[in-house]
């Protein structure tokens, strides 16, 4: 009688440890994807060249935690018109800059911005205008073909999921996500 308990306790044992697994390896997914990284899909082209369309990317949700947006940065955001979809841009305006828009030319505190990642300049302009405490002002790289903050206006911080951080498909693009740095400008 002891011997068949035996077998049905190893049986118990290995399915709980089982369950166990499954259940740790899950939310230890949950916490990763909550509150560090998350996959990203490219839909469209407006970051072309510098990202393509179904291009998959990591993004870093941690790094907005610790710091805010910098300008040149590679950002994965809420639709600001409440629509259920996230989408892509480049941060061009940061709280307080003033930005404007002179015949394609971006020029942050009357200084022009050097955009070497640019497709084609954009075929419009923009009054100077002051971005308010707690907004970006965010652009696609492909200028006449995206909707960005040139239609819509400034985005909120909140809207602001995370920082584009590795490429990994299709294979002949995986690599770490190149940002722009301007020492051009305040």
């Amino acid at each position: 009688m002891q011997a068949e308990q035996e077998p049905k306790s190893r049986t118990k044992s290995a399915f709980r440890e089982i369950v166990e697994t499954i259940v740790f390896t899950l939310l230890i997914y949950f916490l990763i994807r909550t509150f560090l990284f998350e996959n990203y899909r490219v839909v469209g082209s407006s970051m072309v060249p510098t990202l393509e369309d179904n291009q998959y990317l990591v993004v870093n949700k941690l790094l907005y935690r610790l710091q805010g947006p910098q300008r040149g940065d590679i950002i994965v955001f809420r639709d600001p018109h409440g629509l259920n979809r996230k989408l892509i841009k480049r941060v061009i305006g940061l709280p307080g800059d003033t930005l404007e828009i002179k015949q394609g030319q971006v020029f942050i505190a009357g200084q022009p911005l050097a955009e070497p990642y640019i497709r084609d300049p954009a075929q419009y302009s923009r009054a100077p205008s002051q971005i308010p405490d707690g907004q970006y002002f965010v652009l696609g790289d492909n200028r006449n073909n995206s909707s960005d903050s040139s239609n819509w206006g400034t985005l909120p911080r909140d809207n602001i999921v995370g920082k584009a951080w590795l490429s990994y498909w299709p294979p002949t693009l995986w690599g770490v996500i190149q940002h722009e740095t301007y020492g051009n400008v305040p």
